[in-house]
């Protein structure tokens, strides 16, 4: 049977409240909560544990979508980079500044667009926008 969850997009006006949405969401059964991380996203997505345990299709409705896309457009994700940029030794920033420079001409992927692509790369996880 297909489990329907609900992603409030109003809720989300940046990356850390995007993490709040998708704990609320995913891992409310959980005793710990997901970081703000697009690698745990996908981790999360290929089911094992929160919401996605035991069922073999998901279907998530994302409600007020293009809230969440505004949110998570250019502006956040040029300040995601450059905070990375700013942790000098942590990140390969020569990749991340090629990602910046693009992201600035207009060519690169924004966050909401990365995650989209996540969402995307889990045949069992059906996204409809709402």
């Amino acid at each position: 049977m297909t489990r329907i969850l609900h992603i409030e997009g109003a809720s989300i006006n940046d990356i850390a409240s995007l993490y709040v949405e998708i704990n609320r969401v995913f891992m409310a059964d959980e005793d710990w909560q997901l970081g703000p991380s697009l690698d745990a996203l996908d981790d999360l997505l290929w089911g094992g544990y929160g919401a996605l345990a035991g069922h073999a299709s998901t279907t998530v409705v994302w409600r007020d979508i293009e809230h969440s896309r505004e949110a998570l457009g250019r502006a956040t994700t040029q300040a995601w980079l450059q905070s990375k940029l700013d942790q000098a030794g942590t990140f390969n920033t020569a990749v991340i500044a090629d990602q910046l420079t693009a992201l600035q001409q207009g060519q690169g992927q924004t966050y909401f667009e990365i995650v989209m692509e996540i969402f995307n790369g889990h045949p069992q996880v059906t996204l409809v926008p709402a």
